[in-house]
């Protein structure tokens, strides 16, 4: 093993994991490898990762907060009108899981393998959470007069699921086909016409 002239922490960790995961996808990666990689021993991960199930849930979470922690910024845009926020918040959204698709596409089929073995944790956090940026962007449009919803939540949730083809993993294929960004905008002109307030 080579030396480590680092200390370890669990960001050193899960960078580790992250490149030991891209070389040998989730199948065959496993702890040691991961120790291998920082020069240390298996147990050391081990003193801050409990399971290999707990390392798996902890790099998945952390590459599903990229796409969050960008989308935080247009979720505080309090500049921005109501409308202009929830299209670019849904663009950015697209752009993001475009690129994890096809920047990097072994680590996005590893961490498509991933998502489902965490599906009822770290998943459905990350689900939870875009849907609650969508929700407070709508409460502010309807604060503003700007939208009509009897409930934010639920039409936030509406969105959501009517943009799925732009966002879903499973749609990835779709991603790169000629049109798909002008089907992108035509979806989200309807969805906003639809949310505009009727005065």
């Amino acid at each position: 093993m080579p030396p480590t002239s680092q200390t370890l922490t669990a960001e050193r960790i899960l960078e580790a994991t992250e490149e030991v995961l891209r070389r040998h996808g989730p199948a065959k990666a496993t702890v040691v490898d991961v120790a291998r990689a920082l020069g240390v021993s298996h147990g050391s991960v081990y003193r801050h990762f409990r399971t290999k199930a707990a390392l798996r849930e902890a790099v998945t979470k952390r590459w599903l907060d990229r796409t969050t922690g960008v989308l935080a910024g247009i979720v505080a845009a309090a500049d921005l009108d109501p409308e202009t926020r929830v299209r670019e918040w849904l663009a950015a959204l697209f752009a993001a899981k475009r690129r994890k698709a096809f920047d990097d596409p072994e680590l996005f089929a590893t961490y498509s393998v991933l998502t489902t073995e965490t599906a009822e944790t770290v998943v459905s956090e990350h689900l939870a959470e875009l849907t609650g940026q969508l929700t407070e962007i709508v409460r502010a449009g309807v604060s503003a007069g700007a939208f009509t919803a009897d409930d934010p939540a639920v039409t936030a949730g509406a969105l959501f699921r009517a943009t799925d083809r732009f966002h879903d993993p499973h749609y990835a294929r779709e991603w790169e086909r000629p049109g798909v960004e002008a089907e992108f905008e035509a979806l989200v002109d309807l969805l906003l016409r639809g949310l505009r307030a009727r005065h």
